[in-house]
């Protein structure tokens, strides 16, 4: 939209980073239909939102994107014919429903051998086959209790679950074909003391028949038999916070479309994003999965989630459980593998979430983005313990809208491989070859794929056996977040290891001698780091939060620039 058409003009002047980090997919004013959330008109100084057909066409264009950023285009200067085209193009192809098959997606890709070999080691897990379930149930020391099944192979039973999923190993094939694909109990992680976290779409009644009566059998046989169950109902508590602050934060905060406005409402920023309840949704997400870590960890007992598809509360708490526990869930390949196995092959509608069809309002619901901000609240307070920073976070966001990525574009793996043809064999034209976004290499140079990763970041040491026997009773640790703002507690953190490694690396040698021979100075660092793990989520992505800054006023290439050197003007939704 800035390229052609007169829209706008100016010289831009860009910041050493900025030429640095640079997206080969995406230019700067480059808006990918799926992007766009609103589209006003300035009509003698008045706003108003453009929809259907227009008798009177503005003088001004303001875009505002699902990524955070808002557009602005003079038209009053463009003839005006040029002006119809430009407005009823953009309202026609950004507000209509359209059909899967007609993304740009399927446009983009090209017919070819699907190359899906994978070192699980080096790259990304995609979990699209039985090897890699069964590398992740050695990996978390599972293959003991809980065993990798092919039963859905081709979608037999339910096209909502993956081809291959791992269950308990009291679960017959033959029950699970009996169940149809509902109320099967699946295994998402399993802990070092060997509970383990599971996921079901509903627990079976007391009055079922027989079948059901198997499933409940199952889940009681299935996890070890000194550990007892625990389940968390999500259906609940959990669907009507985000419904209900999606409203609040996507469209009080995306209005600040010029200084004026920004300063207004910066007065009482803070008043509106607590009115927002976003921080008080991620609070009470980590507050809930801080719950089920003690169950598994301090109870030794095994935990149950609970959903009506088992597709949305259920990704996003499995997947901060392991965050919080697993060190390999911290590293960019295991973080990216977390996000492949229990949120794309989990079947999270991301199709329905992300609105990418234009077809209803009332399922798009930001529960991914959510996600990433809970983990970038873990990631400001313990950024030693975690390989990616919150560049990384921010341009995954953005890639949920970059439609010729097939990660974020489908609702489950059965739609996905049905519209790539894998499911028909006889057909003589080959498998699509959609693009996946852990290939960074697609959008930005090695160069630019340093900054994803974080320098200070310290790889969780293992202990061996006799240090790990020596640690069993610690098992009461302090958790990543307090429960409380008030309390503190000396207990080790979660990520204490990677803070304590990081300190003496840092400090080397001479220092580390004083650390030890010196109480005071090592109570004094310890108060320090004490206090810094008792920190409450305050705020969110600040990176994002850059894109919303004050407006210098500068029209550069048809829009304004923020006067801390962003590209993108107003101010984050989610600080």
């Amino acid at each position: 939209l800035g390229k052609k058409g007169g829209l706008g003009c100016g010289s831009v002047v860009k910041c050493p980073w900025e030429t640095q980090f640079k997206n080969k997919v995406m230019g700067e004013n480059d808006i990918t239909l799926h992007c766009v959330d609103q589209i006003y008109g300035v009509f003698d100084e008045k706003k108003k939102i453009l929809s259907g057909q227009l008798k009177k066409y503005p003088e001004k264009l303001i875009i505002h994107c699902k990524d955070l950023r808002v557009f602005h285009f003079c038209l009053r200067y463009t003839k005006e014919e040029e002006v119809k085209r430009i407005v009823c193009g953009i309202i026609h192809h950004t507000q209509t429903s359209i059909l899967l098959k007609r993304l740009f997606l399927f446009s983009y890709a090209t017919a070819a051998q699907n190359n899906t070999a994978t070192d699980p080691k080096n790259q990304t897990v995609m979990f699209e086959t039985l090897k890699d379930w069964c590398w992740e149930l050695e990996r978390t020391k599972g293959n003991v209790k809980y065993k990798a099944v092919s039963v859905n192979e081709g979608y037999r039973i339910s096209e909502r679950l993956p081809a291959y999923f791992v269950v308990p190993t009291p679960l017959l094939e033959e029950d699970m074909q009996r169940f149809q694909g509902h109320n099967i109990p699946i295994w998402c992680w399993s802990c070092h003391n060997g509970s383990a976290l599971l996921k079901m779409s509903a627990l079976p009644k007391e009055q079922d028949d027989g079948v059901l009566q198997i499933q409940k059998s199952s889940i009681a046989k299935g996890p070890a038999a000194t550990a007892m169950l625990h389940a968390e109902h999500l259906s609940s508590g959990f669907s009507s916070m985000v419904f209900c602050g999606k409203c609040n934060i996507f469209l009080l905060f995306l209005f600040s479309d010029n200084s004026t406005e920004f300063w207004d409402t910066d007065i009482k920023w803070f008043s509106l994003l607590e009115n927002s309840s976003w921080l008080d949704i991620i609070r009470r997400c980590l507050k809930k999965a801080i719950e089920i870590i003690e169950c598994m960890e301090a109870q030794n007992m095994n935990v149950l989630l609970l959903e009506e598809n088992a597709s949305d509360f259920c990704c996003l708490l499995s997947s901060l459980v392991q965050v919080m526990m697993d060190p390999h869930c911290r590293t960019k390949i295991g973080f990216q593998s977390l996000i492949q196995k229990e949120w794309v092959m989990g079947g999270h509608c991301f199709l329905d979430r992300c609105n990418h069809l234009r077809q209803s309002d009332k399922e798009e619901v930001p529960v991914f983005l959510l996600f990433l901000d809970c983990v970038w609240q873990l990631v400001h307070q313990h950024s030693p313990a975690f390989e990616f920073t919150e560049t990384y976070l921010t341009v995954l966001s953005d890639s949920l809208y970059i439609p010729i990525f097939s990660t974020f574009f489908f609702n489950s793996p059965h739609q996905k491989d049905t519209n790539m043809g894998r499911e028909s064999p006889d057909t003589q034209s080959k498998p699509l070859n959609l693009l996946t976004v852990w290939d960074w290499s697609v959008q930005f140079e090695p160069k630019a794929q340093m900054l994803l990763k974080n320098p200070l970041y310290v790889e969780k040491s293992k202990l061996d056996k006799g240090q790990r026997k020596g640690m069993r009773f610690k098992h009461q640790r302090q958790l990543s977040l307090p429960l409380t703002q008030s309390k503190s507690s000396p207990k080790r953190g979660f990520f204490r290891e990677e803070t304590d490694h990081l300190i003496k690396n840092l400090l080397g040698k001479r220092i580390s001698k004083l650390i030890n021979s010196s109480d005071e100075l090592q109570d004094n660092f310890r108060e320090f780091y004490d206090s810094w793990h008792s920190k409450e989520p305050k705020r969110a992505c600040l990176q994002t939060d850059l894109r919303w800054k004050a407006i210098c006023g500068d029209f550069l290439g048809g829009r304004e620039r923020g006067r801390d050197g962003w590209e993108r003007t107003g101010r984050n939704v989610l600080e």
